[in-house]
C-alpha cells in the first residue's frame, strides 16, 4: 500500500477496519470511497509495468465453463481478438503483487500476454458474455427442472377437467333447478367466507392475549463489532424508476452494514435507458452493481430477481422494492435472527409500513391492510411454524438456501407468496422481523386497481400451483398448514370473488323475509342470513380492528375517520380479484407495473414512523465510523 502512495495514517485506519470487519486493508480502500477503483487498479497497472484497460471492449470475452465464478470474485478473463494472440485480463490483489512482480521479473514474456482492469470492469464484462445463456437459463430452469412448482403452466389437463366438469355441472344444476342451484351456491360461498374470517377473528383474539409479550423490547444482539460479519447482498429490480433513483440509493447507503461487506445490486432492464442512465449519472459508490437483464419475455420481477441470483457474493440476501426506505439497522436484526434460528429458517419477513397514508382515503386504508398482514398475520404464523405469504419487499433469506429452492418463478406475478408456499413444501420456514420498511401506497384508485389484479393473479397461480395435486401438497406441507394456506390464499380469493354475492344474498333474503309472515321463515333461511350478516360486518370489523390494534396512536391519527370507506375498499378489491381472473385467461404473466413518486420531504409523521419500534427491536452503532465513507 506505501508502494501506491497512501500514507501511514491512512492504512492503519483502514487495517482496523480490516481487523474488525475480517476483510483486506485492500477492501476496506476500495469501500472507503476515497479512492476511485479505476484509479487503484491504474497504479497497480504502473507498478507491475503492465497496460491497465479502463473498460474491455464487448465481445472479446467468450462465453464459456466457469464464466460465472467471475461474477462473484472477478480475477480474470481471457480476451479473444482475430488480430492478435489472446490476453488475460487480471484484477491482483495488493498482497499478491510481490509475486505478480516476482513471476514478471523471471519470465519477461508474459507480459505481452497480460493486463489489468478493474474488478469492477472484469465483472461487467462476464455478465456481458454470459448474458444470453443467463437469462434463457432464468427462464426455462425451474420448469424443466421442477415443472410442478412452476406457473408457466396456467392449468393442468387435470385441472381443466375438472374445472370444466364443475362448470357444466354448476350450469346444468342452473337450468334444470336453479332453486336447488343457487341455495348450494349460496350455503358454499358463506361458508368458505365464513372460514376466512374465522381464520382473521382467531388473528385478532391471538394478538389481543399476546399484546403484551410483543411489546416487551427484544433482547440486545452481540455488538457487530465483536465478531466478523459476512457479506450481505441486497437486490432491487428497477423498470422505469428514473424519478426515485436518487431517493433509493440515499435508503440503502443509509443501511448500517461494512461497506466492504455489502453487495448491492441494482436489477434494470437492458433496454430501460432512462433507469440506467439516471443511476450512472449518480455515480453510487463501488459496492452498487447495476446488473442489466437482457430483455426477454415474460418481464417481470421474479425473472429479474432470479437473472441477478448467479452474481449474488452474499451468505444473506435481502430484497427491498424501489419506493422503499428500509430502517438503517434491518440488515444487522435479520442477521442476528438467522444466527439464533434453526437452520431450517430460510426467509424473514420485515414489516412494510406506509408512510402515505394521510395522502388519500385508498393510501389510509391500504395501511390498515399492511398493518394487519405484517404486524398481526405473519408473525403469529410464524411463531405456529405455519406457511408465510411473503410480502414482495425487505425478505431476507440465506442465500444458499435460496438457490437451492430455485428462486423465484419468473412466471409468477405474485413470486412472493409463490417462493414462501414453495420454500415451505421443501421443509423450510419463514420467520418475521420487527425494524420496518417504510414505503408509500398507491394513491388513485386506477393505481391500486392494477397492482392489486397483479396480486390476485399471482396469488391464483400460486393456489393453482400447489393444488396440481392436493394429496402431495398435503403430504408435503401437513394438514395443518395445507389447511391455513386455504384458508389465507383460496379464503382471500373466494372472499373477494364472492364479496358482491354476499351482498346480493343479503339483500334477496331481506326482501324475501319482509314479505313473509315471520313464523313462515325456515330455519336454514335464517341462518343463512345470519352467516351473511356475520361475513359481511365481520369482514369489515375485523379488517379495521386488526390494522388499528397493530398501529402506534400516531398513524391511528393519521389515518383519522378514513376508515368509515372498507366498504367501498372491498368492493374494489373485488373488481380487482374479477378482473385478475380475467387476465389470468388472456394475459398470465402480463406485469402491471405500479409507478412511483420519490418523497418530498420527511416529515414528522415519517420520523415518527421510523422511530415507532424503537424500543422493541434490535440496536447497533457503527463499528468504527472512520470505516464509513465520508
Amino acid at each position: 500500500m506505501k508502494s501506491l502512495g497512501f500514507s501511514k495514517p491512512f492504512i492503519a485506519r483502514m487495517a482496523r477496519c480490516a481487523a474488525t470487519h475480517g476483510t483486506t486493508i485492500e477492501q476496506e480502500v476500495l469501500a472507503s470511497g476515497h479512492v476511485q477503483e479505476e484509479a487503484y487498479y491504474g497504479a497497480l497497472a504502473r507498478l507491475a509495468g503492465l497496460p491497465f484497460l479502463d473498460a474491455i471492449p464487448d465481445g472479446a470475452v467468450v462465453d464459456g465453463k466457469g464464466l460465472d465464478s467471475q461474477l462473484k470474485r472477478p480475477c480474470s478473463v481471457r480476451l479473444y481478438d482475430k488480430t492478435r494472440p489472446p490476453v488475460t485480463v487480471i484484477a491482483p490483489e495488493a498482497r499478491r503483487i510481490d509475486h505478480l512482480l516476482a513471476s514478471l521479473e523471471r519470465h519477461p514474456g508474459l507480459r505481452q500476454s497480460l493486463a489489468i482492469a478493474s474488478a469492477s470492469s472484469i465483472r461487467r464484462a462476464a455478465w456481458q458474455a454470459g448474458a444470453e445463456r443467463r437469462v434463457k437459463a432464468t427462464i426455462d430452469a425451474l420448469f424443466e427442472e421442477r415443472p410442478d412448482f412452476s406457473a408457466r403452466t396456467v392449468l393442468t389437463g387435470r385441472q381443466g377437467f375438472w374445472a370444466g366438469a364443475m362448470t357444466s355441472g354448476v350450469f346444468a344444476l342452473l337450468l334444470g333447478a336453479p332453486g336447488i342451484a343457487v341455495a348450494v351456491l349460496h350455503l358454499t360461498l358463506s361458508l368458505l367466507y365464513l372460514a376466512a374470517l374465522c381464520l382473521r377473528m382467531a388473528a385478532l383474539g391471538h394478538g389481543q392475549r399476546s399484546k403484551g409479550a410483543r411489546q416487551r423490547p427484544a433482547a440486545p444482539a452481540v455488538a457487530a463489532a465483536e465478531e466478523t460479519l459476512p457479506i450481505y447482498t441486497v437486490m432491487v429490480a428497477l423498470y422505469r424508476e428514473a424519478e426515485v433513483v436518487a431517493q433509493l440509493i440515499g435508503a440503502l447507503e443509509r443501511l448500517d452494514w461494512p461497506r466492504a461487506r455489502l453487495d448491492i445490486k441494482l436489477v434494470c432492464e437492458a433496454d430501460d435507458t432512462a433507469t440506467l442512465s439516471a443511476i450512472r449519472a449518480l455515480d453510487p459508490p463501488r459496492h452498487f452493481e447495476i446488473v442489466e437483464v437482457p430483455p426477454m419475455a415474460p418481464r417481470t420481477k421474479p425473472k429479474a430477481l432470479s437473472y441477478a441470483l448467479s452474481g449474488v457474493r452474499g451468505d444473506y440476501v435481502a430484497i427491498f422494492d424501489a419506493e422503499d426506505r428500509p430502517h438503517p439497522g434491518q440488515l444487522t436484526e435479520a442477521y442476528h435472527t438467522f444466527r439464533a434460528a434453526p437452520a431450517d429458517v430460510a426467509c424473514l419477513q420485515a414489516p412494510l409500513v406506509i408512510a402515505n397514508m394521510r395522502q388519500s382515503w385508498t393510501s389510509a386504508l391500504f395501511a390498515l391492510e399492511y398493518a394487519a398482514l405484517f404486524r398481526r398475520m405473519l408473525p403469529i404464523l410464524a411463531r405456529y411454524r405455519m406457511p408465510l405469504p411473503l410480502g414482495g419487499t425487505s425478505n431476507h433469506f440465506r442465500a444458499g438456501l435460496l438457490r437451492a429452492v430455485g428462486g423465484w418463478d419468473p412466471f409468477n406475478v405474485t413470486e412472493d407468496a409463490d417462493l414462501g408456499m414453495r420454500l415451505y413444501r421443501l421443509g423450510y420456514r419463514s420467520g418475521t422481523i420487527r425494524r420496518q420498511t417504510l414505503e408509500d401506497a398507491p394513491t388513485t384508485g386506477a393505481v391500486w386497481l392494477g397492482q392489486r389484479t397483479r396480486w390476485f393473479k399471482g396469488w391464483l397461480q400460486t393456489w393453482l400451483v400447489l393444488m396440481r395435486d392436493p394429496a402431495r401438497t398435503i403430504d408435503e406441507m401437513g394438514f395443518a398448514a395445507f389447511a391455513t394456506f386455504q384458508l389465507l390464499i383460496g379464503g382471500m380469493l373466494i372472499s373477494a370473488l364472492s364479496h358482491p354475492l354476499i351482498l346480493v344474498f343479503i339483500a334477496t333474503s331481506a326482501v324475501a323475509m319482509l314479505q313473509k309472515p315471520a313464523e313462515t321463515i325456515g330455519p336454514f333461511e335464517a341462518i343463512l342470513f345470519i352467516i351473511d350478516v356475520t361475513n359481511i360486518l365481520g369482514s369489515y370489523a375485523a379488517f379495521v380492528t386488526l390494522g388499528t390494534t397493530t398501529m402506534t396512536a400516531h398513524e391511528r391519527k393519521l389515518v383519522g375517520n378514513r376508515w368509515m370507506g372498507v366498504p367501498l375498499y372491498w368492493m374494489m378489491t373485488s373488481l380487482a380479484a374479477w378482473k385478475a381472473v380475467v387476465e389470468l385467461r388472456c394475459k398470465p404473466f402480463f406485469w402491471n407495473k405500479t409507478p412511483h413518486q420519490p418523497r418530498q420531504t420527511t416529515g414528522p409523521s415519517e420520523k415518527a414512523q421510523t422511530q415507532m419500534q424503537a424500543g422493541a427491536v434490535l440496536v447497533k452503532e457503527p463499528c468504527d465510523p472512520a470505516c464509513q465513507p465520508s
